[in-house]
């Protein structure tokens, strides 16, 4: 194969507030832990079954690491963009251990807070994204790494019927 894409693309809830820390360079490093679930009908009793499957999301991209300790919060709807990446460590009792997660890197990356609830400033919170100008990517109105207004319904008919 001469080339290969490694890219993950999720929709979830955050589990808990982001974790911030920095590098011994000064970067700063948000982690949070995502959850998507999936629901269906079991066949044999007809109940209801939901499966929520964790994912550990890392953001070392600046711009977007400031937006999710700014924004972001149990239980706020997200999209975000990275791909995925296991890491090894030696733990005290000299075991190797792995962890794969999903990465926003510090050049690329995505992600926009979906729900929109109001921070503590009194803004709506908005799309973030590091995408280049006019890429087509959703929810970043054609700036790179820009807030994404939300859309105003100023204006509308209240009474359509859909």
């Amino acid at each position: 194969m001469a080339g290969s894409v490694n890219k993950v693309i999720l929709v979830g809830n955050l589990g808990k507030d982001p974790e911030v820390r920095h590098s011994q360079s000064g970067q700063k490093i948000v982690s949070f832990s995502l959850a998507t679930s999936d629901t269906w009908n079991d066949r044999q009793s007809g109940e209801r079954r939901e499966r929520t499957e964790w994912h550990k999301i890392v953001v070392f991209n600046e711009r977007l690491a400031d937006v999710a300790e700014r924004f972001l919060r149990k239980g706020r709807k997200v999209y975000l963009e990275g791909s995925l990446q296991t890491r090894k460590w030696q733990g005290q009792d000299g075991k190797d251990n792995y962890t794969t997660e999903i990465v926003l890197p510090r050049f690329g990356g995505e992600l926009t807070i979906l729900d929109t609830r109001h921070t503590e400033e009194g803004e709506q919170s908005g799309g973030y994204s590091n995408a280049p100008r006019n890429s087509g990517t959703r929810n970043n109105g054609g700036q790179a790494g820009g807030w994404d207004a939300p859309q105003s319904n100023a204006g509308l008919d209240d009474e359509i019927p859909f």
